[in-house]
């Protein structure tokens, strides 16, 4: 496993244990929890441009395969981080550095070394958001209306892997996740909402899985950070992609948004 942060790479080491599964994870200096390293069988640290140290790590364990769990921030490829060589030779092969080509590049120089990478989810398939509403509040019309939008936005975004996340108010796109991650998408989108010109408009997120055809990396995740974020920033409803998001903890996640009285809907 090479793992990021956030909670999914550390529930996916707590699930392989329960299934008696051992898993060496490379964890990423600047990105993984401490907690990695009890539940990992073994655990090798290294930074985040160290692709050649990687690649040895997996030879010197025999590994085959790697799963990709937890994010790793896209803007920090571009903060003060020095790549090794074989990055720097990758990042100046790329014609683009969204998330497709950075690691559809490394991919591809791990599966020269006889590495490949595996569904980021297969250990954790029963978190997977099911069809449907999944809160006791069901979307209002006006909500309905404004995911609809949301989807049709978030979907043409998708054909140029710009992000995740779009921010609707009454069928209008507020705002598109970037670099910076969904948490500051809202709380931007908050913040315009909030002027003079748009009278506080309730927000609704939608956040989309790119709709590709494989769950290698860059996996959706919902937690209850993401509740709290929305209810900080009057974000009433949340649609995600069904059986292509991961909620993390996710009695703690429905509680909250039930609590909030925010909407959640998978489709």
């Amino acid at each position: 496993m090479i793992a990021g942060n956030g909670r999914f790479p550390v529930l996916a080491l707590e699930a392989a244990r329960k299934a008696g599964m051992e898993v060496v994870a490379i964890a990423i200096k600047e990105e993984a929890s401490p907690e990695i390293e009890k539940l990992a069988a073994r655990c090798h640290w290294i930074s985040l441009g160290a692709l050649s140290k990687l690649i040895d790590i997996c030879k010197q364990e025999g590994i085959r395969q790697v799963m990709m769990c937890g994010q790793v921030k896209h803007v920090k490829i571009f903060s003060s981080i020095v790549p090794d060589w074989r990055l720097v030779k990758l990042l100046a092969s790329l014609e683009a550095k969204n998330t497709e080509a950075l690691i559809g590049g490394v991919a591809k120089i791990l599966a020269d070394e006889g590495i490949t990478l595996t569904d980021s989810t297969l250990l954790l398939k029963e978190l997977l958001a099911p069809e449907g509403v999944l809160t006791r509040r069901k979307p209002s019309s006006d909500e309905e209306r404004d995911i609809a939008y949301g989807r049709r936005i978030a979907g043409a975004l998708s054909e140029h892997d710009v992000g995740q996340s779009v921010a609707i108010a009454e069928r209008a796109c507020v705002a598109v996740e970037a670099m910076e991650g969904t948490d500051a998408m809202l709380r931007r989108a908050a913040s315009l909402v909030a002027s003079e010109e748009m009278g506080g408009k309730p927000l609704r997120l939608v956040k989309g899985s790119r709709r590709r055809q494989h769950l290698l990396f860059d996996v959706p995740v919902v937690g209850p950070q993401t509740i709290d974020v929305m209810r900080e920033t009057g974000t009433t409803a949340l649609a995600i992609d069904a059986g292509r998001t991961l909620l993390l903890d996710r009695d703690e996640l429905l509680s909250r948004a039930n609590a909030a009285g925010i909407t959640i809907i998978a489709g």
